[in-house]
């Protein structure tokens, strides 16, 4: 299994980070989705509907169900918490990477998986 830290590794292939000042939005619900973020520095809130549902932490990746769904419409807005550095994976790259690299599809699967099951619980508590 890939830790979280491997990864964001894969993403390294992107052209250069972006960053990201406390306060800005990353993407908005709605916005079209053609890009997944490694979080490379940081942490980054994902809203819905104005309540935070969890913070994402170094290390970790999100914006993956964009590129996972056939419309690519953000389901979530994303707002950097601290200052980020975010690496991008594009469709293509993204579609690459699970193809070449099984972990990394598994990867991906596991945490989709994991932040349903934290939203579940959050819903039940």
């Amino acid at each position: 299994m890939l830790s979280p830290v491997k990864t964001v590794e894969i993403f390294q292939t992107s052209p250069s980070p972006q960053t990201f000042a406390p306060g800005e939005v990353i993407f908005a619900d709605g916005d079209s989705g053609d890009v997944m973020y490694g979080l490379v520095e940081g942490e980054v809130e994902i809203t819905v509907n104005g309540k935070v549902l969890e913070t994402i932490h170094q290390g970790d990746i999100f914006g993956e169900g964009a590129l996972v769904h056939l419309d690519s419409k953000r389901a979530s807005t994303a707002i950097a918490k601290t200052e980020c550095k975010l690496a991008l994976m594009e469709r293509k790259h993204f579609l690459f990477a699970v193809q070449q690299t099984p972990m990394f599809g598994l990867e991906i699967m596991r945490s989709y998986s994991d932040r349903i099951r934290r939203l579940r619980q959050s819903v039940v508590s």
